[in-house]
């Protein structure tokens, strides 16, 4: 059987489950929310719509399907997508586990045309924070199929993880070409926000908006746009867009979330308490523990603020157990909450695997609580050289400088990330605050 026979073959529920494991998938390529206030975050805000209504019906069908043809190898790949989708969606990395064991069965069954297979593998070791190996299979199936716009996904975002944007760009393009969709438009903004031109980054996310045709697509767009708007200090604009993305789908969980921290930006604190509860209750993801702690914890709330602290602890251990580091996240965390060695040491397995820019910059401020401050900027100014406009990254800038003595560039970052959103952090943007003035009427 040829390839292209293989090909026209699939099962339909491969064509349905890789463009919304890609949709989701253009989340986890955007930066983390909280080291960048950019839409998304690696891995991985997540997203419950658009896969998450249907993806246990779609795990079930498949596995009745299984049942009756096990040697049916296009439908075992269909279920390591679907299982990848399943662990994103419950933030359950057990799953992961499910995925790799299909997935490996798949492929004994055919492993020369089977570029099904090779799509689930890439998302599953992007999912894993495997981003070479997610490139590899990633070309590997694009060897078969070199119009599969599902696969030119997961080579964008592992070649933008590994910090290859010029070759990311041009795949970008390419799947842009074949399928100028909801999925490869975030990717396009995605592109220019990282090169720090909002206005282009949000003209692709409009016009993947103005070009949505479901309920998902539209919430998926309204998400990045409202996180578009977060990043540059439009609080108002951004609850705008989470507001009209829960009319189109309410069970988009992401947009409680980032509206959760467009009201604590303007002091809403009850609304974005209760946003940020429900998001948590439904799906602890890590990051979401985190923004909901870090916002207690400004809040006096020292307690209610632990607990949620330990969730993310617990939520690490288990993503370990399968296979999972938590890079980012671990390395500001474990900075930010008193446990210096632990950053560093989750920094530096990061930096290996996984060398962008959220990285460079976490690795910078791990290397900064540890007393490092001259390898710190080093890797600061490394994170800031394609010009990615975040707030976030200015203040690690600044409070590096200010600990090296460089008063005049310290009170420049710190300025500028306060000019971009002044309520970037509930427990940074204050200390930024406190140093800024400091520095303005220090002597000199």
């Amino acid at each position: 059987m040829t390839a292209r026979t293989k090909r026209r073959w699939l099962p339909v529920a491969f064509f349905v489950l890789a463009p919304l494991l890609f949709l989701a998938g253009a989340i986890g390529m955007a930066p983390h929310t909280r080291s960048s206030g950019a839409p998304g975050g690696v891995e991985d805000p997540v997203v419950v719509s658009p896969a998450g209504a249907g993806i246990d019906a779609s795990i079930a069908a498949l596995q009745a399907r299984l049942r009756r043809v096990p040697e049916d190898a296009a439908g075992l790949a269909s279920l390591g997508l679907a299982y990848v989708q399943k662990a994103r969606v419950s933030v359950d990395p057990a799953y992961y586990g499910k995925a790799q064991a299909v997935l490996d069965a798949s492929l004994r069954i055919d492993d020369q045309d089977n570029f099904a297979a090779a799509s689930g593998m890439a998302a599953l070791a992007a999912a894993r924070h495997d981003f070479e190996r997610a490139r590899q299979w990633a070309e590997r199936g694009l060897a078969v199929n070199s119009s599969n716009a599902t696969l030119y996904g997961a080579l964008v975002d592992a070649l933008t993880q590994l910090g290859r944007y010029d070759e990311a760009l041009a795949a970008t393009q390419r799947m842009v070409d074949l399928r100028p969709d909801s999925a490869s438009l975030a990717r396009v903004s995605y592109s220019w926000e990282l090169r720090g031109d909002g206005d282009r980054a949000r003209a692709a996310m409009q016009r993947a908006l103005d070009d949505a045709t479901t309920p998902a697509d539209r919430a998926f767009a309204r998400y990045h746009l409202g996180a578009l708007a977060l990043a540059r200090g439009d609080a108002d604009e951004a609850i705008r867009q989470y507001d009209a993305g829960l009319r189109a789908d309410a069970a988009y969980l992401a947009l409680y979330e980032g509206r959760a921290r467009a009201e604590a930006a303007l002091g809403r604190n009850d609304d974005a308490l209760r946003d940020f509860a429900r998001v948590t209750d439904a799906i602890p993801e890590p990051s979401y523990l985190i923004e909901h702690g870090e916002l207690l914890e400004s809040l006096g709330r020292v307690d209610e603020a632990q607990a949620q602290y330990a969730l993310f602890n617990a939520e690490e251990q288990l993503f370990r157990a399968n296979g999972v580091t938590l890079d980012v996240e671990s390395a500001l965390f474990h900075a930010d909450h008193g446990d210096p060695k632990s950053a560093l040491a989750a920094a530096e397995a990061g930096i290996r695997s996984r060398p962008f820019l959220d990285m460079e910059d976490a690795y910078a401020w791990a290397l900064h609580v540890n007393g490092n401050d001259t390898e710190a900027l080093e890797w600061s100014t490394k994170a800031r050289r394609l010009g990615t406009r975040s707030a976030l990254f200015l203040y690690h800038a600044g409070m590096i400088g200010e600990a090296l003595g460089q008063f005049d560039q310290a009170r420049t970052d710190l300025s500028a990330a306060l000019g971009i959103d002044p309520h970037f952090s509930p427990l940074h943007a204050p200390v930024a605050r406190r140093v800024l003035a400091a520095l303005v009427a220090r002597p000199g």
